[in-house]
């Protein structure tokens, strides 16, 4: 984390804000997209989009809350980016949920006699560019798409950004682990952020 990462907020964040700078939940890409503007804090001198963890902590509370008011077992979590698989399954695991953790199966949410066919009323993905297909079968299904988006990412189809670095280890990490964290407050199944006894590091992929 360099001094011009530095990024000073009024507002109280859900975790201390060097949390998400030193997992570099902030780093962007060189690219950015028109759909992500408004997610996008400054561009550093070496070319990199830096973004707004105001606007990505905002998200991760409207994702939270969204995704706490369904039935687990309708919520399908997707990750084709290999730094998003271990904390994808994390998640799963943590409140109840389906994911489709590598290679997305085509039919997984179309084709009924599919053997791992799934019925969603929501769906989270890593990547909306890694996760096409995924995206593709729950556009076709109307089923909401809430979609962590890097600065490069195309968001026209996506129902509910999360901007955030989606290709970091170390950040993808950090946004399941907080979101895991947010979700269980959110359906009282923790009474107090301090009853959560997941770290990040149970969230990170393996090297």
């Amino acid at each position: 984390m360099s001094d011009e990462d530095i990024i000073t907020f009024d507002a109280d964040l859900l975790v201390p804000e060097d949390i998400y700078l030193t997992s570099g939940v902030h780093i962007g890409t060189q690219q950015k997209s028109a759909d992500m503007k408004d997610f996008i804090f400054k561009v550093r001198q070496d070319g990199l989009y830096v973004l707004d963890v105001q606007k990505t902590d905002e998200r991760i509370r409207v994702a939270a809350s969204m995704i706490a008011r369904y039935d687990p077992r309708r919520v399908l979590v997707v990750s084709a980016r290999q730094y998003g698989q271990r904390p994808a399954r994390e998640f799963s695991r943590a409140i109840g949920a389906p994911a489709f953790a590598g290679r997305f199966v085509p039919g997984t949410l179309t084709n009924p006699v599919h053997p791992g066919f799934v019925e969603p009323e929501v769906i989270l993905m890593t990547d909306p560019a890694a996760d096409k297909q995924a995206l593709n079968e729950a556009l076709n299904l109307g089923v909401p798409i809430i979609a962590m988006c890097d600065a490069n990412n195309e968001t026209r189809n996506v129902d509910l950004i999360l901007p955030t670095n989606n290709k970091g280890r170390r950040a993808l990490a950090c946004v399941y682990w907080l979101l895991t964290r947010e979700v269980l407050l959110a359906r009282g199944d923790l009474k107090d952020p301090e009853d959560f006894k997941m770290e990040i590091e149970d969230f990170e992929a393996k090297l």
